[in-house]
């Protein structure tokens, strides 16, 4: 039997975020890297967009990893969001 879906699915949180920031939302992607002990999301942007995503003093990624921690389901493994170059 089948577990039933109601983890949230923090990629297209992710994804729907960035979407939100940036000027190019097709060159958005997340990808989601599972490691032993973590689950590490890889968001990548147009390089034009980038700061957008980082803002001033990395507040906007900060906030975005805020969010992502809180709605992230909780289990032994970490959730991680890193902002490819």
């Amino acid at each position: 039997m089948a577990e039933p879906e109601s983890s949230p699915d923090l990629s297209e949180l992710i994804r729907f975020m960035a979407v939100s920031l940036v000027d190019k939302p097709d060159e958005v992607h997340v990808a989601l890297i599972e490691e032993r002990n973590a689950n590490v999301y890889e968001l990548e942007v147009a390089e034009s967009d980038l700061g957008k995503v980082i803002g001033r003093g990395g507040k906007t990624a900060r906030a975005l990893r805020t969010v992502v921690q809180t709605v992230a389901p909780r289990s032994r493994k970490r959730t991680l969001v890193e902002i490819l170059e």
